[in-house]
């Protein structure tokens, strides 16, 4: 349940965060908390009120983004082993090859040069 509530707040977030107004919204809290710098002679308590709210914005947007991400990555990977699947003449062996180690893929990658080159 966990996980499905936070998979929910992820997309919802990832949506918001992608437009434009929220990106206008950004822009204005920080117009306003530059204005609001002669107010309290730019002190390091308003420094300090920007650093720590970038950072938790930051911090927090980095996993929202890395499930967004991993989510997005893992639906294209499942459409292209779809493709593979049913597509005549393809290769089995790369569905799925985002599991394979770097030297299966460092393998497969020499393979594919060997069959541009003599196809060249």
């Amino acid at each position: 349940m966990v996980s499905r509530l936070f998979e929910t707040i992820a997309q919802w977030t990832g949506r918001q965060a992608g437009r434009a107004s929220t990106s206008l919204v950004a822009l204005a809290f920080i117009v306003a908390w530059a204005v609001c710098g002669p107010l309290f002679e730019f002190s390091n308590t308003w420094q300090l009120v920007i650093n720590t709210g970038t950072t938790i914005v930051t911090f927090l947007m980095v996993f929202l983004m890395q499930n967004t991400q991993n989510r997005d990555t893992r639906a294209i990977q499942l459409k292209l082993d779809e493709l593979i699947r049913v597509t005549q003449g393809a290769q089995d062996q790369m569905i799925s090859l985002e599991d394979c180690t770097e030297e299966q893929l460092d393998a497969m990658k020499r393979r594919f040069d060997t069959l541009r080159d003599t196809a060249q």
